[in-house]
């Protein structure tokens, strides 16, 4: 059998904290994992950094001094550049409101201090954990295969057949593996802003969507809306 060789690009990730020795271990388990990282101490230096590397993922302390962690996040999404830069937050503040208020910002994801490096690094894994063919519009995860194009989804080969929102519903979870969708998000995505549904429409096409999977891939997170992991 003829071996095939695989080029692979290394995975550019920015840390953003204004504690040492946080970035110091953040650095250190991601690097052993094979990612290029870059530090800042603040929220400024994180700028000019992002601007100067131009990374795949950025992780930002959300309290730092100067400009924190979500204001640095908002002037981030508003360039071009890192409309789809993936984000995740670390914060010491463990509010609902603060956790809705960071996605709300444009974050795919967030982690509690004190860091668990192994919940870091396997969250990092996941996020950068998808195949997007935009050439054909094809999207896979592992065994599920989401044909945006035709609406077909498959998984485990077989042809698995979804109602046109369950379908939109799904690709659009999919599409950003580890990502919270906050529920007014994905209504507005899914059913648009002229249509008025209600938060248990959301919930009735999700169980939908797991039973005719047979795969619990899409969690609910209390309080603030859903997010898919396969």
């Amino acid at each position: 059998m003829r071996s095939m060789s695989v080029t692979t690009t290394v995975k550019k990730i920015l840390i953003a904290d204004d504690e040492p020795d946080i970035l110091e271990i953040i650095q250190y388990n991601l690097q052993n994992e094979g990612y290029e990282v870059y530090t800042a101490k603040n929220g400024n230096e994180a700028l000019d950094m992002a601007k100067r590397f131009n990374p795949d993922l950025i992780i930002l302390d959300i309290m730092m001094p100067g400009k924190n962690g979500i204001e640095v996040c908002n002037l981030l999404r508003l360039q071009p550049a890192f409309k789809e830069t993936l984000i995740i937050f670390l914060t010491a503040l463990s509010d609902e409101g603060t956790e809705v208020k960071g996605l709300e910002s444009g974050a795919d994801d967030y982690i509690a201090k004190p860091v668990s490096p192994k919940v870091l690094v396997s969250k990092v894994n996941a996020l950068f954990r998808r195949f997007i063919k935009e050439d054909t519009g094809i999207l896979q995860i592992g065994d599920l295969k989401i044909d945006r194009e035709k609406y077909m989804v498959n998984y485990q080969g077989n042809d698995i057949v979804l109602a046109r929102k369950e379908f939109e519903l799904l690709a659009l979870l999919a599409g950003k593996p580890g990502k919270v969708f906050l529920r007014n998000e994905i209504l507005n995505q899914v059913w648009g802003t002229e249509v008025i549904v209600g938060d248990r429409t959301i919930d009735v096409h999700i169980r939908k969507i797991r039973q005719k999977l047979n795969l619990d891939c899409i969690t609910t997170v209390k309080g603030v809306g859903y997010k898919f992991s396969l």
